[in-house]
């Protein structure tokens, strides 16, 4: 990995191949992020690809090239917000919102104990569920979790804990 963001600091216009690089590397996993954001494949995959994209258009703005993969998972956290805002709106006007579907083949994959807990992480505010999601899927420090979510560290650790508390009294509830 640190070798190729390294190499992202070649002069403009050839960064493509460390772009790359970071694609081939992280993609992946910036799409499971946007996955359990979002909570359909097709708009994960969206997701990551526009955030790759605004890289590659704002690659030689970035104060430090090195900050590439904190750009990403920003975006892909800001893209995640917009799209489900999006969904947020029409159904504004319909009724109220309820998380996306999951497909038949999803839901058969997932245990029951699984599908229990992603329904209590869609049910917390967003800004707990992401410091959940990037802090324990993403598995990233309480530092580059407060790079990605743009507050302090400490903002990290008292968010954190109190997602855990709400969805620990939400998977309680079920019990």
């Amino acid at each position: 990995m640190q070798a190729e963001i390294m190499d992202l600091h070649k002069p403009p216009g050839e960064h493509d191949e460390a772009i790359t690089g970071l694609y081939a590397e992280h993609a992946v996993g910036l799409a499971r992020l946007a996955l359990l954001m979002v909570g359909d494949r097709e708009s994960a995959e969206d997701v990551v690809q526009d955030a790759f994209l605004g890289l590659h258009r704002r690659f030689r703005h970035l104060k430090d090239p090195d900050k590439a993969l904190v750009y990403l998972r920003s975006a892909v956290l800001n893209n995640s917000r917009s799209v489900l805002r999006r969904r947020r709106l029409p159904s504004m006007f319909a009724g109220t919102y309820e998380p996306p579907v999951w497909s038949a083949e999803s839901a058969a994959l997932l245990g029951a104990e699984r599908r229990e807990v992603m329904a209590a992480l869609h049910r917390l505010p967003a800004r707990q569920r992401e410091s959940l999601l990037l802090r324990y899927y993403a598995e990233l420090s309480e530092e580059e979790t407060a790079q990605v979510m743009g507050v302090s560290r400490g903002t990290v650790k008292s968010t954190t804990s109190r997602a855990l508390d709400a969805l620990g009294r939400l998977l309680g509830e079920r019990s």
